[in-house]
């Protein structure tokens, strides 16, 4: 069995811009962002960021030119993908993209985060199980996307 597979979770570099090709399929490429922490031998922390191309297709691609912008926290889920091509000086390129098969957007800026009240100047009114517990859209590349399926 063989499988091409990519789960990342990390933050767009840039905000996105959103183009269509010339048989008019709309195609976003972001780059996504990811940090990882450890300590080496002498206990000291270490920081690191990798960065990734994404390719996102379709309803997805115009929802995140929509709702996200640089910084804004995204999940994708996709495979890897490596093209080739001859750039103008006649030089060989290759890059590996992440091609996009499903996101989901992360809280909205601002959002209280699951288990926290909304700040408030007065005394916060009683809030309902969704307030609290927030659920962000996944978004699957066979699904219509729909208004009502945003969580903002």
């Amino acid at each position: 069995m063989n499988l091409n597979k990519v789960f990342i979770v990390g933050r767009l570099t840039a905000d996105p811009q959103i183009r269509s090709t010339a048989s008019g399929q709309q195609v976003l490429s972001i780059g996504v962002a990811t940090n990882r922490v450890w300590y080496d031998k002498n206990k000291v922390k270490q920081e690191a960021a990798d960065f990734h191309n994404v390719v996102i297709w379709g309803k997805q691609a115009e929802v995140v030119s929509k709702f996200l912008t640089k910084g804004s926290l995204i999940f994708v889920e996709g495979r890897l993908q490596t093209r080739s091509w001859t750039d103008k000086q006649g030089q060989s390129r290759r890059t590996t993209e992440v091609i996009a098969e499903r996101i989901q957007l992360g809280p909205k800026a601002g959002a209280p985060r699951r288990g926290e009240a909304a700040p408030s100047a007065s005394a916060p009114a009683p809030a309902s199980d969704k307030e609290n517990n927030p659920e962000v859209p996944i978004i699957n590349v066979e699904d219509e996307i729909k208004p009502e399926d945003l969580d903002f």
